[in-house]
């Protein structure tokens, strides 16, 4: 038998089901949401949890006309009373609005229109039927217009439950996949009022008073306020990540994970992959991020060699990060405190709340934190008391992606004296240790540091070296190159003076806690010298090479030379 496909980017329960895709079986929902018997419920996860893929199932479950192959062998179909019962028994509308993304509250409009003619187009055949009259018909008719009216808009979820029920004699079930990416887009657009207007008039429509829905299930990432969106609607319950129910029914978990590295082959990896994509806590689960492990997977299986990426990071925007490391430098040393703990692997106890709006996600650095803990950036390790948790960063990719900003920050601050980068270098260049030392502490005393406790000493040496990088990127005439082969060895950083005859080798070690950094510039002299790291230099006709041995500990650095 062919060896199952990795369903990279693939939302589609039934073409995973159909066309040779792994699948990790999360059939058991179905159950959950029908024993917890709410009229309407939210999952809020963060992005990438497999939140669409999900409503797809539930869609191919529910909807008239499905093939109960598609579940075969999965453990819903162990439950034979409650496939008997639901499985294909009933009209579904499903929905997403993860594509309604537009820069104008006009383009934005066109989109959801085109997401509800799109559904309904579905249902086409309801025009050829016997059970709709003439009146019933026009209304449909009405849906498919992509210049529909704001009030048939509003009304479009609404009318076509009516529609089906009438035509099927069967309550419907609603899904709405990425309900409040709409909302997202219009506050970072400047059109938010319109969109909370509009969205929040279609879901009370459908969701609320309508006899004509049997149950209703809704996916975002954020919980907005009920009071918002979700005005008067009652069982309505909503599953965020700090709540035990659901709470293995998005992303990995432990044994899943080991399960797709053994069919591949990768179980070595265990260790990597565990590092780097698991450590996200949802109610009592620990779990993992699919989009993560389905790439790095799919990475090994191409190349065994193949290392850890940030594949989360390029998914979308990290616009909260963003914020946070604004908010960071605009503010009181506390904050700045508490990202250094964070980037260390220590906990920060923070309030968390749930119900603010879109528009009120960076109002307040209460409400950053909160934000940075529901878009998954923190994850909690306890809860100390009321609504307070205990924050720390989920994993070493996540670890990544906020350091990769601070340096980013870092780089524009440094832009902004232009004198100081010309110092540093000058002293550089002039062979001055002592120079180089007092400027580059300096430096680090303006930026966020790496502890020494959770972070492994070579993240932590890369972090400082990504430090003399952003600096050494600004001067004019140098030809500076990181991790270049060059004898026996990639060294840190290698810099060729243009114009000249002189050339700077530079080895950064971090020191831990209680040893001596003058042993650790000595030990990066000597590796310079064992490595023969100045050997490309040599061969480009240099004559002169200054050898940097530079040590870092926090805020703290020494610096030894050799010419």
């Amino acid at each position: 038998m062919a060896q199952l496909k990795l369903p990279i980017g693939i939302e589609n329960f039934k073409k995973i089901r159909t066309e040779g895709y792994y699948y990790v079986d999360k059939t058991d929902v179905i159950r959950q949401i029908l024993e917890d018997g709410c009229f309407v419920t939210l999952f809020t996860r963060p992005r990438r949890f497999g939140k669409s893929l999900n409503m797809s199932m539930l869609r191919h479950f529910f909807e008239i006309g499905t093939n109960s192959a598609l579940f075969s062998g999965l453990s819903i179909a162990e439950n034979h009373g409650l496939c008997q019962n639901y499985m294909g028994k009933f009209p579904v509308v499903s929905i997403s609005l993860k594509g309604v993304n537009a820069r104008s509250y006009k383009d934005a409009y066109a989109l959801l229109v085109s997401v509800i003619n799109e559904e309904v187009g579905r249902f086409q055949f309801l025009l050829e039927s016997d059970k709709l009259t003439k009146f019933d018909k026009t209304r449909l008719e009405a849906l498919l217009d992509e210049h529909m009216t704001k009030s048939t808009l509003i009304g479009s979820l609404r009318k076509l439950t009516i529609l089906l029920e009438k035509y099927y004699g069967q309550q419907v079930i609603v899904l709405i996949d990425e309900y409040d990416v709409p909302l997202a887009k219009a506050n970072e657009n400047g059109y938010y009022e319109d969109m909370v207007f509009l969205i929040r008039g279609l879901f009370e429509n459908v969701l609320k008073t309508n006899d004509s829905l049997k149950f209703a299930v809704l996916t975002g990432c954020l919980r907005v306020a009920k009071e918002s969106i979700f005005t008067g609607l009652n069982n309505f319950k909503v599953c965020s990540i700090t709540d035990s129910d659901f709470d293995e029914a998005f992303g990995f978990t432990d044994s899943e994970v080991k399960s797709i590295l053994q069919y591949y082959g990768q179980e070595t990896h265990y260790t990597e992959v565990k590092e780097w994509y698991d450590g996200y806590r949802f109610g009592k689960a620990d779990v993992y991020c699919p989009w993560d492990v389905l790439n790095y997977c799919r990475d090994l299986l191409k190349d065994e060699q193949a290392q850890p990426e940030n594949y989360w990071l390029n998914t979308s925007g990290n616009d909260v990060i963003e914020h946070f490391i604004d908010s960071v430098n605009g503010q009181q040393t506390l904050t700045k405190i508490e990202l250094e703990r964070l980037i260390s692997g220590e906990i920060v106890q923070k309030e968390i709340n749930e119900f603010i709006t879109y528009k009120e996600l960076y109002n307040t650095s209460e409400n950053l934190w909160s934000t940075l803990f529901m878009t998954g950036y923190l994850t909690q390790r306890g809860k100390a008391d009321g609504n307070r948790y205990n924050l720390v960063i989920p994993n070493r990719e996540v670890r990544n992606i906020i350091t990769e900003h601070i340096l980013v920050k870092f780089r524009q601050d440094i832009k902004k004296d232009g004198q100081m980068v010309q110092r540093f270098c000058q002293a550089l260049a002039n062979g001055q240790a002592q120079q180089v030392e007092q400027i580059f502490a300096t430096y680090m005393s303006k930026t966020v540091s790496v502890r020494d406790t959770f972070v492994r000493k070579a993240i932590r040496e890369n972090f400082y070296h990504g430090i003399l990088l952003g600096i050494l990127s600004f001067k004019d005439g140098w030809t500076v190159t990181s991790n270049r082969e060059s004898g026996n060895g990639f060294s840190d950083i290698l810099i060729q003076i243009d114009d000249s005859d002189t050339g700077i080798v530079i080895e950064v070690k971090y020191t831990e806690e209680g040893k001596s950094m003058e042993s650790d510039c000595k030990a990066a002299l000597k590796q310079i010298d064992e490595k023969n790291y100045t050997e490309t230099l040599y061969q480009a006709g240099v004559k002169r090479i200054l050898k940097y041995g530079i040590a870092c500990q926090i805020k703290d650095c020494k610096v030894m030379l050799e010419e």
